[in-house]
């Protein structure tokens, strides 16, 4: 399975089939499950004072982004997120 790395950009299509590209901004392992934060590359190109949205979606077996079915789980991660990211600060 290949890693999914920072900086990656990757097309995800919404609820309306819509493609939309979202780049990776930043990746954690819980509990031998890989998670990625994305964002829309268009909010991270506008520079501006305003928050951006952050998605988290797991990789699956075959290295894909997918949704995280439950609410438990995206706790999870993004508790793990929070964390990481204050580390950083």
């Amino acid at each position: 399975m290949e890693k999914i790395e920072v900086g990656e950009v990757f097309l995800i299509s919404d609820e309306n089939d819509a493609e939309q590209e979202v780049e990776v901004i930043g990746t954690v392992t819980i509990e031998g499950t890989d998670y990625a934060a994305v964002s829309f590359v268009e909010d991270l190109q506008e520079e501006t004072d305003e928050d951006i949205d952050i998605f988290f979606l797991k990789v699956d077996e075959e290295g894909d982004l997918a949704a995280i079915e439950s609410d438990d789980e995206f706790e999870k991660v993004s508790a793990a997120f929070d964390e990481m990211m204050s580390e950083e600060q």
